[in-house]
């Protein structure tokens, strides 16, 4: 297929929008196709947006947007009964852009988003369009809608929400997993708490909602998000009919004035698609994946999905990169999906007991927690969005000196290295960037210390398909923020990915070691010599 064929996304909700962003930001036009007549801003839904995503969508403009409208908040603390048990001050490496969460509304960031689509000519936005089908070749994939139109592009991204077994099922895609009994009520409100705003709360069997738990999240406009886990048979209407709906509000907030803005019931639901790429069709988001709210992974994790679907998909259509790089995208993504899932279902069975066993381990953690700080490390109320970690990636360049310590403490970052996103930091770069992330997801970013020789690393990225930047940490980093975020020695060269990932930290390399290195990171086999210099 020509490479002026567009890539066509299915679903124009954040995940959609970041996807046909970035791929313009790339070069490469698409077609953003959604099934709603136009966008529905009900509710404030996904409301956590994580400061790695927040750099995510500063690349294409709306990263500082959403954060000036949005809420900060930097303490996340927990509570059994009216008891504070402890709070977590949440922490990163380097000096990052944004804050580490900012509480908007969905609805908002997809409004900001769609201004950025709308000056966007490369991506095409078409509301009322409903995929039904899905018929692939080697040459490009056509996507048939429900008025029998026919669209044909080179890739198919879907995203198109939880509820499209029309488009997975054709895919011999699977959505196994499980529902949870318990329902949870979420009611949007506006009133008066000052000593809320900066945040989140988490209460453990309060005396207003015995046995279940509450969660209470600041918004911008004097908003405030409250989830209450309420039983499998709760009524909504017969509640707000009764009076009992208020009741349940001021038990919360006291006698102060405020507006129910919205509600909602949901059920929380855990499952996970087998495979992410069948052929030129990439899955993301919640088509590929759901998971409880409890630490905000679902939206965050689709934007990754988004970012690491769009860079890949561009260098194979620029020919880059072999067609093999997108099969990085379901081991990155997928094994992305499986950690959220392994996290958020613990949490969810903390929270909602599934049999004895686990509801005398929630007994015995909260009553030990109040008195005991080691215990307060098992209590539950969900680990907050992190990105994954792609150490073990068939992209990723090991470093023997700088091995990956595993899953870090709760609200801390990991040591830079391998595979691990890398850490923010301002820098002076020649073009005027003056962050390393933005810097970083133009192309492939080498930085090397003063002790590595330049022509080492100018011959070692001669030749590499795609752009590739060589910088001296020396030349960019005058205040030494970012060699210390990374703990950069002076004979180092780091590798960072497009999508600021790092591929690689190399000791003293000679140039094949780094050309073997920046081939693996786009899916290109090593040549045979380079493999040998890796080996030395």
């Amino acid at each position: 297929m020509s490479s002026s064929a567009p890539v066509l996304v299915l679903g124009a909700g954040p995940v959609g929008q970041t996807t046909a962003l970035l791929l313009a930001r790339w070069g490469v036009s698409t077609i953003l196709l959604d099934r709603r007549p136009r966008r529905d801003a009900v509710g404030s839904r996904a409301i956590c947006q994580q400061h790695d995503v927040l750099d995510i969508w500063e690349a294409v403009g709306a990263g500082h947007r959403i954060a000036d409208e949005g809420v900060t908040w930097t303490t996340a603390r927990t509570f059994h009964g009216d008891r504070e048990l402890f709070s977590v001050e949440l922490a990163d490496h380097g000096v990052p852009a944004f804050p580490p969460f900012v509480n908007i509304s969905q609805s908002r960031t997809e409004e900001i988003l769609d201004e950025l689509v709308a000056a966007q000519p490369l991506v095409d936005l078409r509301w009322d369009r409903h995929a039904t089908h899905l018929h692939q070749d080697g040459d490009g994939v056509t996507v048939v809608l429900g008025d029998g139109h026919r669209l044909r592009g080179s890739h198919v991204v879907v995203c198109a929400g939880p509820r499209c077994d029309e488009l997975r099922a054709p895919l011999g895609v699977s959505f196994d997993g499980h529902s949870f009994d318990d329902r949870f009520l979420i009611c949007d409100i506006r009133t008066d708490l000052p000593d809320r705003v900066h945040e989140r709360r988490f209460y453990f069997d309060p005396v207003w909602n015995p046995g279940r738990q509450v969660l209470i999240h600041p918004c911008p406009d004097s908003r405030f998000r409250i989830d209450w886990q309420v039983p499998a048979d709760y009524d909504l209407d017969d509640e707000a009919v009764s009076g009992a709906l208020d009741d349940r509000i001021r038990a919360v907030i006291g006698d102060r004035p405020y507006e129910l803005l919205w509600s909602s019931v949901y059920r929380f639901h855990s499952r996970v698609v087998d495979r992410m790429r069948v052929g030129r069709v990439l899955v993301a988001g919640d088509a590929a994946h759901l998971m409880s709210p409890f630490g905000a992974r679902g939206l965050n994790s689709g934007v990754a999905d988004a970012e690491n679907a769009a860079w890949k998909i561009a260098y194979v259509r620029h020919g880059w990169a072999p067609d093999a790089l997108l099969d990085s995208y379901h081991a990155e993504r997928h094994a992305a999906a499986l950690e959220n899932l392994a996290v958020t279902t613990a949490t969810m069975n903390f929270l909602v007991p599934r049999d004895d066993a686990q509801a005398r381990h929630r007994a015995d953690t909260l009553a030990a927690a109040a008195d005991d700080p080691a215990s307060r490390a098992f209590v539950d109320s969900g680990r907050l969005a992190e990105p994954f970690w792609y150490v073990d990636s068939a992209l990723t360049t090991p470093a023997a000196h700088r091995p990956f310590a595993g899953r870090p403490p709760r609200g801390q970052a990991p040591a830079a290295g391998p595979g691990v996103l890398v850490p923010d930091a301002p820098v002076v770069a020649p073009d005027g960037r003056r962050r390393l992330r933005l810097l970083a997801r133009d192309g492939f970013l080498l930085l090397s210390g003063h002790q590595v020789g330049p022509a080492a690393v100018r011959d070692g990225a001669a030749g590499i398909p795609g752009p590739v930047r060589s910088l001296a940490l020396a030349d960019i980093d005058a205040e030494g923020a970012l060699t210390a975020a990374l703990a950069a020695r002076p004979d180092e060269v780091w590798i960072v990915r497009p999508d600021a990932h790092v591929a690689g930290v190399l000791v003293d390399p000679v140039a094949p070691e780094i050309a073997a290195a920046l081939h693996r990171a786009v899916g290109h086999p090593a040549p045979a010599d380079r493999d040998d210099a890796l080996r030395r």
